[in-house]
């Protein structure tokens, strides 16, 4: 399967039960509901998906289940974030062989590497791995950036291929385009950014909020992408409220609470996380349900022809 950098990416949540296991029932309820949407790959192991809790041999299980689940119809692409490269040389490997078809790959982890180190750290991995990589470079919360000038060191690596976007810089998202071009696919990762990046040019979305809402989510990226602008804006107002909840450090949380809401998933989280409690807990709550009220009707999104499709046919 040739992995395409484009579309919604869902990254997913780990579903665990109430003791502690993990919960592939719920899971696959989730990954199916994002597949019926029109999901284009299913993004495993990073913050969302709880990756600093797992064990090993639970991060290659989730890799194995989600390749069954997903049954060829979409890439599953595995989360690298390893403090040595040797480590996430190792979790390349294993994940290759577990059937992942791409990797997102963070910098080092609790270490702030140089600009250098950081080159060398992702172009190790890269020449160890005949799987396409896509680099997060999300410098606000992980304190490295990874420069225009890294990426044209970086890019000389052919499965260099993609960034996922989380500077919340969006024009940085011009001057990517400026400097090369389709050479690297542009996902936006800050879901309150996205319908934004969309209309800049970035190729597609690794989403959070999809997880609870995977139509409305869909429907925006093939909206935007198909030029119906006002359309896709309408769904967008209504959903920042709720894309907001993406962008605090209980995310997680956040975005349970909101799949139990739809009906795609647990509240369960593994500590040191705990459930939100309280007041917390009440205006989450608050903002979920009042979205629900208004949730939108969505047209036939999926019938939709992209720009870039329709120059094809």
């Amino acid at each position: 399967m040739k992995l395409e950098w484009k579309g919604v990416m869902p990254a997913v949540t780990t579903k665990f039960t109430s003791d502690d296991k993990l919960d592939f029932e719920m899971f696959k309820l989730n990954v199916d509901a994002q597949l019926e949407a029109g999901a284009e790959g299913i993004i495993l192991g990073g913050t969302l998906g709880e990756a600093s809790t797992l064990l090993e041999e639970e991060k290659r299980e989730l890799v194995k289940q989600t390749v069954q689940i997903v049954n060829g119809k979409v890439p599953v692409i595995m989360n690298i974030a390893e403090q040595t490269t040797r480590g996430a040389i190792e979790a390349a490997n294993k994940a290759e062989q577990d059937g992942a078809k791409g990797l997102m790959m963070l910098p080092p982890m609790r270490y702030k590497a140089t600009d250098h180190e950081t080159i060398v750290f992702f172009s190790e991995v890269a020449k160890n791995t005949s799987l396409p990589i896509m680099i997060y470079n999300n410098p606000v919360d992980y304190k490295i950036e990874v420069t225009l000038d890294m990426f044209e060191e970086l890019l000389k690596l052919d499965n260099i291929q993609a960034v996922k976007e989380s500077t919340r810089d969006i024009s940085n998202i011009t001057r990517i385009k400026n400097r090369f071009g389709d050479r690297l696919k542009i996902l936006s990762g800050v879901d309150t950014l996205a319908l934004e990046s969309l209309l800049m040019g970035a190729d597609g979305w690794v989403a959070g909020l999809v997880d609870a809402f995977p139509r409305e989510t869909v429907a925006i990226y093939k909206l935007a992408k198909a030029g119906k602008i006002q359309e896709a804006l309408d769904i967008y107002r209504w959903f920042l409220p709720l894309l907001e909840l993406d962008i605090t450090p209980q995310l997680v949380q956040n975005i349970k609470l909101a799949e139990v809401a739809t009906g795609l998933g647990t509240e369960y989280v593994r500590a040191p996380r705990l459930p939100l409690a309280g007041a917390e807990r009440e205006r989450v709550l608050k903002v979920i349900n009042d979205s629900l009220k208004n949730r939108p009707v969505l047209p036939e999104y999926n019938e939709i022809v992209s720009f870039e499709a329709a120059t094809l046919l």
